[in-house]
């Protein structure tokens, strides 16, 4: 007796542990810096000292997905290899020994990172590569580049639209791959780019508004570059001020950045989100606090070993009946290796006609001459 209460006891106890991780809120982010040369180190660190930021308020490597698209650490015109710094004093290196970077280098493209947004990535797609969301995760999505009205660029090769980037989120929603979305971008003109979105519960903050430059800061003459970038600079500081148990709220974080300091006039967009701003705690998006919804149903474990088992037969037998969900094939590339190519039909060239019909012409004037021209206009 003493041993089946015990295992009853245990089974309840693991049964309410299920039900508390399965409704939890879980955090993602995505980090990506989009810039490359020697030239945009500051991209690199801005991007790094977020991931460290994060990492440091308990959100794990597997719920981040860190895209750089150059490896500043290994540029042979780094003073310092194996290190990137944020600061002038050089004390805190932001790559460290810990850094898990997802994409680098020409993996860090338009397509990629659309790709990971909407889960439209191939079967072979590691893990880590990812974005294990679903409509219970809150999303933080942090850019950073070169940008302009309405585009943010991609290695100086290609861009991203504001329109390209809010269909994205909608799909995301859609599928339900989010519960909330913070999307942060440091850029020039980095309003313009939240300016399409409409899909609901997203908030949005940029670095500046239409017309304005984001401006570097932290200049360092040894390497003849600068650091980092003013805007992200005083985010990271704020962030530095923030505990896992901590009460600060979004509306705190509106307020990191005023003209005086940034130069530009960093902006947000809070219309599509359904929570106020001041009720969002800094943790809801930057750390690994997790929600709990705790029930007072009775949960019931029944003893009888032939209900548990006809029940089990059914669900399998549910799940047997059920058609495995997948994505649609976006280019059916077996169809196209194996179709025949379509005969095209016959036409003359352009300028086939208009010789035929000079070679006519000089034929008859060499014939007739001009003096018969009248017969023909």
């Amino acid at each position: 007796m003493a041993t089946a209460y015990f295992l009853s006891h245990c089974a309840i106890t693991l049964a309410a542990f299920l039900l508390l991780s399965f409704r939890s809120v879980a955090a993602s982010q995505i980090e990506v810096c989009t810039s490359r040369f020697w030239f945009n180190y500051r991209h690199v660190a801005n991007t790094l000292s977020v991931y460290r930021s994060v990492k440091r308020l308990g959100i794990p490597d597997s719920h981040i997905v860190l895209m750089l698209a150059d490896d500043m650490a290994c540029n042979p015109r780094n003073p310092k290899p194996a290190t990137v710094f944020s600061h002038k004093n050089m004390e805190l290196n932001v790559y460290g020994d810990d850094v898990e970077v997802d994409y680098r280098s020409y993996e860090v493209t338009v397509e990629n990172f659309l790709r990971v947004l909407t889960g439209r990535i191939p079967p072979s797609t590691p893990r880590s590569k990812r974005l294990l969301s679903d409509d219970r995760s809150n999303i933080l999505i942090y850019m950073t580049g070169h940008g302009g009205n309405g585009f943010l660029k991609f290695q100086d090769s290609e861009e991203i639209t504001n329109i390209e980037l809010a269909d994205a989120f909608e799909q995301m929603w859609q599928k339900r791959r989010y519960n909330e979305l913070l999307f942060i971008i440091d850029t020039c003109q980095g309003a313009s780019m939240y300016e399409r979105f409409y899909s609901p519960n997203i908030m949005a903050l940029a670095s500046s508004q239409v017309g304005e430059d984001s401006l570097s800061h932290q200049p360092d003459p040894a390497i003849g570059v600068h650091l980092m970038d003013r805007y992200t600079f005083y985010v990271l500081e704020f962030l530095e001020e923030i505990n896992p148990a901590s009460q600060t709220n979004m509306n705190d974080l509106f307020q990191v950045c005023p003209k005086n300091l940034c130069v530009s006039t960093p902006g947000h967009r809070t219309d599509l989100f359904q929570r106020n701003p001041k009720n969002v705690l800094i943790t809801d998006f930057f750390g690994s606090v997790r929600k709990v919804e705790i029930t007072t149903e009775t949960i019931s474990l029944r003893q009888d070993s032939e209900i548990t088992e006809s029940s089990y037969k059914e669900d399998q037998m549910d799940e047997e009946l059920m058609e495995p969900l997948k994505y649609v094939e976006q280019l059916p590339v077996a169809q196209i290796i194996h179709q025949k190519p379509k005969l095209k039909d016959w036409h003359p060239p352009g300028g086939f006609i208009l010789g035929l019909w000079a070679l006519i012409i000089m034929v008859f004037f060499k014939t007739y001459g001009i003096k018969h021209m009248k017969f023909i206009f």
